[in-house]
C-alpha cells in the first residue's frame, strides 16, 4: 500500500551499506535503500529535505520515490 507524498528530512545515510533513514513532518523515522532514490543517483546528504511516499513492506513502513 502506498500512500500520498510526505515531506521529510534525512537524518542519516550509510553509502557503504545504501541504507538511510527519514524524519517526517510528524516527527516518525521511516527508514529507505538507495534505490528509492528517485534520481538515480543511489547517495543523498544527511540534512537534506525531501518528498516521498510510504510503503508498507515486509511489516513495517520505508521510504520510497524519494527526492530532493
Amino acid at each position: 500500500m502506498t500512500q500520498s507524498v510526505a515531506r521529510g528530512v534525512v537524518t542519516s545515510f550509510d553509502e557503504a551499506v545504501g541504507l538511510g533513514t527519514i524524519c517526517d513532518e510528524a516527527g516518525a523515522l521511516v527508514d529507505f535503500h538507495c534505490i528509492a532514490i528517485a534520481n538515480g543517483t543511489r547517495t543523498i546528504a544527511p540534512s537534506t529535505p525531501v518528498t516521498f511516499r510510504r510503503s508498507h513492506r515486509f511489516g513495517r513502513d520505508e521510504a520510497i520515490d524519494i527526492t530532493s
